[in-house]
């Protein structure tokens, strides 16, 4: 129990640090994921305003309409376009990435390459 609870406040710990350098504008909205065991979710946001650009999720019926994917990792890559497709749409092509205290790798690095692919910048 006790490890578990230290691991979640290191990931806090991560997280503010984080976010006290980076910070969404209108210009460049800041694109923040969010895993879990099972899902993942992703969303642009414009921190001036405080409203929400952008979102997808591994739980919309876009994703799940799709064939099954091999892994989860395959799965956030996918998110990670649709979210950058969306994105290119709203006329939105540079962003701010804000991996929200998770390491970078896994399936984080996936929904990053999948936004690069879909044409957003960061």
């Amino acid at each position: 129990m006790g490890a578990a609870k230290s691991k979640k406040q290191a990931r806090m710990r991560r997280k503010m640090r984080i976010r006290k350098k980076i910070d969404g504008t209108t210009e460049r909205p800041r694109l923040s994921v969010y895993r879990s065991l099972k899902n993942i979710s992703v969303q642009i946001i414009d921190d001036f305003t405080g409203f929400t650009l952008v979102s997808a999720s591994s739980l919309e019926k876009v994703a799940n309409e799709q064939p099954k994917f091999e892994n989860k990792v395959e799965m956030a890559k996918y998110i990670g376009k649709i979210v950058g497709e969306r994105a290119i749409n709203k006329g939105i092509t540079k962003v701010v990435f804000d991996r929200n205290g998770f390491l970078y790798h896994g399936r984080v690095k996936a929904v990053s390459d999948g936004a690069r692919e879909a044409g957003l910048v960061f």
